[in-house]
This record gives C-alpha cells, structure tokens and sequence, in this order.
C-alpha cells in the first residue's frame, strides 16, 4: 500500500523546516524560496513548499520585483497554488512595497526630482494599475506628509483637484509636488498628464501653495516637469 506523505511544513526534516532556520539563525540566512515557503505554509501532494516556492519565482525569473507584479490570477495559475496562498504572497509583497514607502520620510528633506523618485517608486514602480499621490512640503522643503490621491485602471485615474488643495491646506504645505506612474512603462506625459498639471498649479497658486514639480514614474525611469523646464 502506499504510504500517504505530507507535505506541510511541520512534517519535514528539521534541517529542511525554513521556520526552525529561522528561530535557529535568524530571518536573513532563508533563501528566497525558503521565505516564499513560509507564506505558502505547505506544498502539495507532491512536493514541499519550497520546491513550490521555487516554481513560482522561477515563473518571475527569479526576481522578487517580477513577483511583486504578479496578481492573484497570475499565480492562481500555477498549479498547487490556490486563493489563500495568492492572497498571503500578495499580502508580503504589498507590506515591503509600504515599509520602503515610509523610510523615514517627515525626516528627508526634498533637494531634487531623484528624492521624488526614490520616495514613490517603492510604492508605485511595479504595480499593473495607475495611482496618482501628492507630496506636501515645509518652507524648508522637508515632507509634511503624503496622501494617494486615486486609483485607477492600467491607462489613467481620475483626478480632482480640489482633494488635492484641500489635503494641502489641512496639512499647512507651503508646497506641492504630485506623481503618478505609468504601468506601461511609458515615462512620458500626455497630453492629459500635462493638462492637469497646468490645471493644478494654477489652482494652488491661487491659495499660494507652490506646486514644484510632477513626477511620472515608469518602472525604473522617471520624468520629471520641472526638470524639462515645463513648470516654473
């Protein structure tokens, strides 16, 4: 008769087991897939959680920013890999994307387009939708705070103005700086991207809140408006 074997993690070898490496040597010794494992929690019939891990980043070619991209449809086709094990890989990945959002913003002082960019590209860089976020700065052009403004499909998102004012005024920011991302890896503006812009310095002008500049982020390349001397 053949002999059931399972396939969760508590029923390996403990030199197998990436929990026990953990408690034993610490989170940063686990490869990829053994951390990947982790969040998977058991493999199938078949095979363990990390030869299922290392599937699944091998589909991204082993790249942890392609895995980042993936939505719950991209992986539930892979087999072994159903709803709740999607959803807690993409669950990680949304959690790392906001810690490298946060680095220690109120503290960094904005001197360029480049800060802009480090800044949001953590969170917008590789996500499949576009989303348009507001940046509001101190007289000394240090970080009051940032707010997503919207979310939107893979061509655009809706943008109102007056929310974008109104967060500026309640947080008292002498000035302003917007961006959004392409996902189409496309860094240049269109003909919408450089309407509301004019629309919206315009508008804070009024209420004497500067708007610096307007960051568009494509994957790892940015545009910046006032670089190219299309705010002044």
């Amino acid at each position: 008769m053949t002999v059931y074997k399972s396939h969760a993690l508590k029923t390996w070898a403990v030199e197998e087991r990436p929990r026990e490496k953990v408690m034993a040597n610490g989170v940063q010794y686990l490869s990829d897939s053994e951390l990947l494992a982790i969040l998977l929690g058991s493999g199938t019939k078949n095979i363990t959680a990390v030869e299922l891990a290392r599937q699944i980043l091998t589909g991204t070619g082993n790249n942890l920013h392609e895995l980042g991209r993936q939505t719950v449809g991209d992986l539930l086709r892979i087999k072994g890999v159903g709803p709740a094990k999607a959803i807690s890989v993409l669950a990680a990945m949304e959690i790392g994307r906001r810690r490298a959002g946060m680095h220690h913003i109120k503290k960094i002082p904005v001197k360029s387009s480049e800060t802009v960019f480090n800044l949001f590209h953590p969170l917008v860089g590789d996500l499949e939708h576009e989303e348009f976020w507001l940046l509001m700065l101190n007289r000394a052009n240090r970080v009051l705070g940032k707010f997503k403004v919207s979310q939107g499909g893979l061509s655009g998102t809706v943008i109102d103005t007056r929310i974008i004012l109104k967060k500026a005024l309640d947080n008292l920011a002498s000035s302003i700086i917007v961006c959004h991302n392409h996902p189409s890896g496309n860094n240049q503006p269109s003909d919408a991207d450089v309407k509301i812009t004019e629309k919206l310095k315009k508008a804070a002008e009024m209420l004497e809140i500067k708007l610096l500049d307007h960051i568009i982020i494509a994957d790892k390349s940015y545009f910046s408006f006032a670089d190219e001397g299309l705010i002044l």
